[in-house]
């Protein structure tokens, strides 16, 4: 049975990204190691550690589909029609894009909310996972009981200010199951069961 994993790499302070959207440091460990990795895109090899390596073969393996919202998808453009993680995204938006250069891509405009692009996109999963990216759309996800799990790579840097992991986060407190934790080079990844 598939189920909605939220998951980024973090600030030590929660951001996922600076106030210009930019990822700075927080990215450094997809490329600080010598074991090649590619996750849905083949042309995208990362270069991790051993340890985080295998914590990601564990965890990408899993992920059927993704669904992101609409500002991720304008400031990456979709990379390139190809999926990060998975066989297909879902974008939660008001409108789907106009002109976009990639029409035949795998990705699924929708715009009547959150919880139908979840739904569909456990449809798609064929059992396999869902991955959530952060933001606005994980608070709004975790507030609405629709997360199963929140894993979070932590890494060693304070951004002060940004974009926050949970967004605006509104929702009554979320109780989480203790940590898996597995150190890797500059990194440190969490997997946290959310509590029912």
């Amino acid at each position: 049975m598939s189920e909605v994993i939220a998951k980024a790499t973090v600030s030590l302070d929660g951001f996922i990204a600076d106030e210009q959207d930019q990822v700075g440091p927080l990215f450094d460990w997809y490329g600080n190691g010598e074991v090649a990795y590619a996750g849905g895109d083949p042309e995208r090899v990362f270069h991790l550690s051993p340890a985080s390596a295998d914590y990601m073969k564990r965890t990408w393996s899993r992920i059927g589909v993704g669904v992101i919202g609409r500002r991720l998808f304008d400031l990456t453009d979709g990379w390139g029609g190809r999926p990060a993680a998975g066989d297909h995204v879902f974008v939660v938006t008001h409108e789907a894009p106009a002109g976009w250069a990639y029409p035949d891509a795998p990705f699924t405009f929708v715009t009547d909310g959150l919880a139908s692009a979840i739904g569909q996109a456990k449809a798609a999963a064929g059992g396999r996972d869902v991955s959530l990216t952060g933001g606005d759309l994980l608070g709004q996800a975790l507030a609405a009981g629709l997360v199963d799990e929140v894993q979070v790579d932590l890494v060693p840097v304070v951004f002060g200010k940004g974009v926050r992991f949970f967004g605006e986060f509104g929702g009554p407190p979320a109780l989480l199951d203790d940590p898996e934790i597995v150190q890797g080079d500059r990194v440190i990844h969490l997997r946290f069961r959310v509590r029912r």
